[in-house]
């Protein structure tokens, strides 16, 4: 039995048959020559249902039996079965296993059925099993007998049969129920064939069978439709050709030979859904037991489903409109939403088909003035029950206002502009809401004028102020927009740290950006010393050659594969997805741009790494996405809007004449400019993951296959032997399979003549992303989620995988103001301009040049490590090597490797940060911010910034210079001496006394850094202390120190920040003593109060005669617990603890090494009970914490989640995820995607990490806080998490302010109100418990009741940080 076939094969498939022509049922005469039931319709695809017809394969005789109701045709098969095939089948037939076939099939236990089946026959008996076994077998070996008998007798006939044309009969269906054919999602009827002249008697006096084979036919359709294959709806109305020939031109190749999708298209029959009565037990579809390991129930897989098609959608359809392919876009809306309504849960997928999608399409055609088709695309809305919104209005005006202002022109915006008023949206609603690019705004608004043509749209003006109990007050120094300023009263004092800079001179640095940032990279000069080969300009020639082929080669290969990919795609059924949609939305320059930047980043790659091929597919995805997206800016108008209005905040800043702070001066000018031209508030609608990996798979395979390299390019040759040698052309790149961990995977290695080749050219340059290095031009404000940093490229506001959907999901209902403070933190340090301490930088590059250091912290190339011994093959004696030292010499040898590849990594980290140094070291450069997913900051360019080792952050410095005042000379030498680690228990006072004493130090470390006494290279951060050095002595030498500029920063770093909340939380005294937050006369050292504590306890064990406590006499020190009692309130386990002090113990060359682990051990609980003992308030918020978070994900399922004091959503993105295989073939766009919002959260890591989470998310408020206070006073602020940096002269503000935020942060009621939110949004009601004592319902109720159950606080009174010295110092 056969399913349909399609429509543009059915010739071919009639030729293929031997079969004439069909005709039309309704034109059929008796004796007419048919083969189809008569529907009118092609077959779509073979099918074999083997399973449900294996009775009816039977060879069929001469003789043909005719039914009443049909119509009797006879054809002759020309391709009639030999003697030898009639031997192979009887062959393969006595080879069968008829029992176990049987068996399987009785049971019902497919291989797609499994999973539904198992649990039926769990619940058989073991004794009803055996027999239902036996009986069945007995069965069949009843039936085998009697068909073997009826075979002999019938021996004769059937080769005879074999040697005779075979005739088929056709039985009209129509008589039996023409209903049940329809009924299905084809509109097909199926062909039955039939053998045996008996069984086709039986059949057709008794249409009941026929019947019954029907439905059999439906439910095993229905089986194989629900299985995940490439089978796709057809015919969704398709109609002829509709082109308008004035479109033609424009139109993509591929879309010109693509039919129009009338949605409106009538013709067809419509399918009637008739239930199928009392179906038999063998095709009755039972209820699946819903099983996964990532899913919740049922509901929620489907909801992910749902909403990763949506997502995919959505970016298609975008895509598709970019690309000219309005034909496609439409035809997959309508295959989507025909999809929909045959859902067997259409009430469910109500929310896959929005106006949202909608508005994607008609913006596409009112781009072409294609009004026609927009009024086809509103009955699909009116269908769908959708309403129009304030874009499906813009898009109408728009649509309208491309075509000629004629009567009927009128008529129809007056028709619309009434029905959007009648809907509730004014005309000023509908400008003001709506989103636009290009010219669509003066389109929409010269077909609203034709109507009304003194209309101007009022905008509504942003709010600019903030939403906040802890920032409110800084409200009364915003202006609203619109109001004028009060003479006399203006404070500009927030642009103090932003002056110096002319107008010109940033409108000049933006004009570089801009170029940076549209080249799309950006070259420099390394530093690397390296000596010259003989041959290194030859090699450079011939891989510039090589380049230009590959490039020729490149371009060739993108038209080939474009056109492979259209070819595939063009005849497939228009309901789906396809990356060639995708790939067409650049230009094969642009691809092979990416291709030959990737094929060098790839050559000059490590010899130990190489990035795998998952990894390679997602770069390359993404590296095709950003030049997407800069191209789209340049054609839809941004680009030049972005040039105005930064045109406009350059004067602004130049002026200086400002109260606003970055984000409020942005709104404005971008306020005063929405007349005309696009929006600035577009959101960028990033390609989901499962497209970027497609996309960049594309261009893998030309990398992969197109990439050739001559094998002997290294030879040298003379011009005579290389012409007459011919090319030994090889793969430049192939790949090898490496562990990595638990896991095998393929990673991507250049060929060795290729790695040969770069390494003799000695290439003199790096080339980094343009979004990568930093910024010649102060950064976009962050004004909204999706809008800042970079003028062009896309800054991600908050660094999340990209599963990790739900805390967006906050954030864009949230709202706006509620975000304001974090923006504008991440705006002010972003706002601050740097410059390179070229004096230090060229003593760290005289090291790196020369070797490295270990201890000083500068990498030494991969070159400088030792070989390893050979083993010799036989010892002294003559004895062969023994097993033990084979085993030996592997173990070093991977160890050897481990370490080359550690060195190189960290030596490639030092190039690249020392060469962009090198670069920008007479430029003035901003670092653009974003945060994590808990508020914490960080600068956006990886390699050069202030965070990181004490090498990178030496060298910055501040661009703007500040006098240094009467105690900024002290602030530096206190700084210094802070740096050195070597007065960390003495008071202030004792610090700046030897301070001078070490004054000859300190100036002969500035005056002779690597040739004199070395006094900073002592230091716990040596490089740091040696710049403070060298401007102590600048200063030193200065006629008028208070008169000095400085540009250096000043520190000021939290004692223990994370126990620092802890205690303040828990208004915890003893461990507020701790650690500074109470007045002390000198610093409070808490690793020291540990280790103390610790000690007393290791003395009384080595009394009592433990032995472990013995070995550790003289060995229980500071810095052996320090890092784990940092750690332990951010979460770190006994098992991590116990490895951070076994390294510790380790490096104690005293300390006996058979005594490390159970040391370790012994010191990590002793370690634990002493922070329990000291910090009881901690310890009991900590656990609530995690109580709080083990309940939330186990009982509820759900992530763990809160809101930070500033009003930042924060999401726990922990969550079981499946491990899926990265696919390798196929044009179609899988929308599977894992999304958070939808999947079991990971219960361990929710609940481990929502301790120190919460922490890091109060530690980024206090910074916020402090930020923002810093910025509205003028002061210089830059924070590297719990360390803020200033100027010398402003350090006594920056104190008085952090601690002032401090006080006011904790005086909020924290845990008060993230008891409240948790309760608000986990608790269960009282509806939801069942009262029957089961675990699930004692869970609920303990959930509902440790909520509540706060810890207790202590009496300690925070107002006495303001007096703490040392509580940042």
């Amino acid at each position: 039995m056969y399913r349909l076939l399609s429509a543009n094969r059915a010739a071919a498939v009639q030729k293929a048959l031997r079969v004439p022509p069909t005709a039309h049922p309704t034109t059929t005469t008796a004796t007419t020559t048919t083969v189809c039931c008569g529907c009118g319709i092609a077959p779509s695809n073979f099918v074999h249902y083997q399973q449900y017809y294996q009775m009816l394969y039977r060879q069929m005789p001469a003789g043909a039996i005719t039914a009443k109701t049909t119509t009797t045709t006879t054809r002759t098969q020309t391709t009639t079965p030999t003697q030898t095939d009639a031997v192979a089948q009887a062959k393969k037939k006595r080879l069968r296993k008829p029992r176990y076939a049987k068996y399987v099939e009785l049971l019902e236990v497919t291989e797609q059925a499994i999973s539904e089946r198992r649990s039926r026959v769990k619940r058989l008996k073991s004794k009803k099993l055996a027999d239902f076994i036996h009986k069945a077998q007995q069965q069949i070996l009843e039936r085998r007998a009697r068909e073997d008998r009826k075979d002999k007798k019938t021996k004769c006939v059937l080769d005879l049969a074999q040697r005779q044309p075979v005739e088929y009969q056709k039985i009209d269906m129509e008589a039996l129920d023409g209903s049940i054919l329809e009924s299905g999602v084809y509109d097909d009827r199926p062909m039955l064939f039939f053998g045996k002249d008996e069984y086709t008697k039986q059949v057709i006096a008794n249409p009941e069978e026929v019947q019954n084979i029907l439905k059999s036919f439906q439910n095993f359709r229905d089986i194989i439709e629900s299985m995940e294959n490439d089978q796709h709806e057809a015919d969704f109305g398709l109609s002829t050709t509709k082109v308008h020939p004035e479109e033609h031109e424009m139109l993509d190749p591929f879309e010109a030979i693509e039919p129009y999708i009338s949605p409106l298209d009538k013709s067809k029959r419509s399918v009637t859904t008739v239930a199928v009565p009392n179906a038999s037990a063998v095709t009755t579809k039972s209820k699946k037991r819903f099983k996964s390991k990532v899913h919740v129930n049922e509901e929620q897989e489907r909801l992910a489903k749902q909403r990763a098609l949506h997502i995919n959608l959505n970016t298609y359809l975008n895509v598709c409109v970019s690309a000219n392919m309005l034909n496609r876009a439409l035809s997959t809306i309508i295959a989507y939403r025909g999809k929909v309504r045959k859902s067997s849960l259409p009430h469910m997928s109500e929310g896959l088909i929005t106006i949202d999608l909608y508005n994607i399409l008609l913006h596409g055609y009112a781009g072409k003035g294609s009004f026609d088709r927009a009024q086809e695309v509103f009955k699909l809305i009116e269908e769908d029950g959708l309403s129009f919104n304030e874009q499906t209005y813009a898009a109408i005006f728009e649509c309208l206002g491309r075509l000629e202002p004629d009567e009927e022109n009128h008529q129809y915006i007056s028709e619309y502009v009434s029905k959007a008023e009648k809907e509730g949206f004014s005309l000023n609603q509908i400008m003001d809401r709506s989103k636009f690019v290009a010219d669509q705004r003066d389109i929409a608004l010269d077909a609203i004028r034709r109507l009304r043509p003194d209309f101007k749209p009022v905008y509504v003006p942003p709010q600019l102020g903030y939403d906040n109990e802890l920032l409110d007050h800084l409200n009364e120094h915003v202006i609203p927009v619109g109001a004028k300023k009060e003479p006399g009263k203006a404070d500009y004092a927030i642009m103090n740290s932003k002056r110096g800079y002319t107008a010109a001179q940033l409108e000049q640095l933006a004009r570089e950006q801009l170029k940076i940032e549209l080249d799309g990279s950006i070259t420099i000069k390394s530093i690397e010393k390296s000596k010259e080969f003989a041959n290194s300009e030859k090699c450079r020639e011939l891989l510039k050659e090589l380049e230009d082929t590959w490039r020729k080669q490149i371009s060739a290969a993108i038209v080939r594969d474009l056109n492979t990919l259209r070819a595939q795609v063009r005849f497939k059924p228009h309901g789906f997805m396809n990356y060639y949609t995708y790939l067409k939305t650049l230009d094969a320059s642009h691809f092979a741009d990416i291709l030959i930047k990737e094929l060098y980043k790839l050559a000059e790659g490590s010899e130990t790494f190489s990035p795998t091929v998952g990894q390679l597919y997602k770069e390359l995805g993404q590296k095709v996405q950003q030049r997407y997206q800069i191209e789209q800016k340049k054609h839809n108008g941004t680009l030049e809007k972005i040039g105005e209005i930064y045109s406009s905040y350059c004067e602004l800043w130049g002026s200086g004449m400002s109260q606003d702070n970055t984000r409020q001066a942005w709104q404005r000018l971008v306020y005063e400019q929405r007349e005309s031209g696009p929006s600035m508030d577009l959101l960028e609608v990033p390609w989901p993951s499962n497209v970027l990996t497609g996309v960049g798979r594309f261009l893998y395979n030309i990398l992969m296959r197109d990439i050739k390299i001559d094998a002997h390019i290294m030879r040298q040759k003379s011009k005579s032997k290389a012409a007459a040698q011919p090319q030994n052309l090889l793969p430049a790149f192939y790949t090898l399979f490496r562990n990595q961990g638990r896991f095998v995977k393929e990673e991507v290695k250049p060929h060795p003549v290729l790695s040969r080749l770069f390494r003799a050219s000695r290439q003199q340059t790096l080339t980094f992303d343009s979004n990568l290095v930093p910024m010649l031009c102060p950064p976009q404000p962050w004004s909204t989620p999706h809008n800042g940093g970079y003028l062009l490229n896309k800054t991600e506001l908050i660094r999340l995988p990209h599963q990790a959907i739900q805390q967006w999901d906050r954030i864009m209902a949230s709202n706006p103001q509620h975000l304001y403070p974090a923006l504008d933190s991440l705006n002010q340090l972003a706002s601050v301009p740097w410059r390179v301490n070229t004096q230090l930088l060229d003593v760290i590059i005289k090291v790196f040049q020369n070797g490295g250091d270990v201890k000083l912290d500068v990498p030494q190339p991969p070159s400088s490590l030792p070989p390893l011994p050979t083993l010799p093959a036989k010892d002294a004696e003559g004895n062969a090597t023994s097993s033990e030292d084979r085993a030996k010499q592997f173990r070093d040898k991977l160890g050897h490797r481990r370490k080359q590849a550690e060195m190189y990594s960290l030596w490639c980290d030092a190039l690249y940060r020392l060469s962009l140094a090198q670069h920008y070291r007479d430029k003035v450069f901003w670092l653009p911010h974003n945060m994590d997913f808990r508020g914490r900051v960080y600068p956006v360019p990886p390699h050069l910034n202030h965070l990181g080792s004490d090498l990178a952050r030496s060298m910055l410095i501040f661009d703007q210079a500040q006098p240094l005042g009467v105690d900024g000379l002290s602030w530096l030498k206190l700084h210094c001496i802070n740096l050195t680690g070597l007065k960390k228990r003495d008071s202030v006072r004792e610090r700046l006394l030897y301070a001078e004493e070490i004054m000859p130090d300190i100036l002969d470390s500035a005056d002779n850094p690597l040739t004199g006494r070395m006094w900073w290279s002592k230091s716990d951060e040596p490089w740091q202390t040696l710049a403070c050095c060298m401007e102590i002595a600048n200063v030193h030498r200065c006629p008028d120190p208070a008169a000095y500029l400085s540009r250096f920063p000043i520190h000021q770093d939290g004692s223990c920040n994370g126990l620092q909340h802890y205690a303040a939380l828990g208004r915890d005294e003893a461990g507020a003593r701790s650690v500074n937050l109470a007045p002390s006369a000198i610093p409070q050292d808490v690793y020291s109060a540990v280790a103390a504590l610790v000690e007393k306890s290791r003395k009384a064990d080595a009394q009592n005669g433990l032995h472990v406590a013995e070995a550790l006499a003289g060995f229980v020190r500071r810095k052996v617990i320090k890092q784990t009692v940092m750690t332990t309130v951010y979460g770190v386990t006994r098992y991590g603890a116990r490895l951070q002090i076994a390294r510790q113990l380790k490096d104690i060359d005293d300390f006996p090494k058979d005594w490390v682990w159970p040391a370790s051990t012994y010191l990590t609980t002793k370690t634990f009970e002493s922070l329990r003992e000291m910090f009881t308030s901690t310890r009991e918020i900590q656990d609530w914490f995690t109580e709080c978070a083990r309940l939330i994900s186990g009982v509820c399922s759900q992530n763990v989640e809160w809101v930070t004091p500033l009003g930042l959503p924060v999401v726990q993105p922990y969550n079981r995820q499946e491990m899926k295989h990265s696919p390798r073939s196929g044009f179609k766009v899988s929308a599977n995607m894992p999304m958070d919002l939808y999947e079991r959260p990971n219960i361990l890591k929710q609940k481990n990490a929502f301790p120190p989470n919460f922490i890091h998310s109060l530690d980024s408020s206090h910074m916020m806080l402090t930020s923002l206070h810093c910025e509205r006073q003028g002061i210089t602020f830059v924070s590297v998490h719990d360390c803020f940096w200033t100027h010398a002269n402003t350090v006594p503000e920056l104190n008085r302010m952090c601690r002032e935020q401090f006080v006011a942060l904790h005086s909020q009621p924290i845990l008060e109100q993230l008891s409240e939110f948790m309760r608000h949004t986990y608790s269960f009601k009282d509806s939801d418990f069942i009262n029957d004592g089961s675990v699930e319902d004692l869970s609920k109720r303990q959930l509902n009741r440790i909520l509540k159950q706060m810890p207790q606080k202590g009496d300690f009174d925070l107002r006495n940080v303001l007096d703490s010295v040392y509580f940042f110092s």
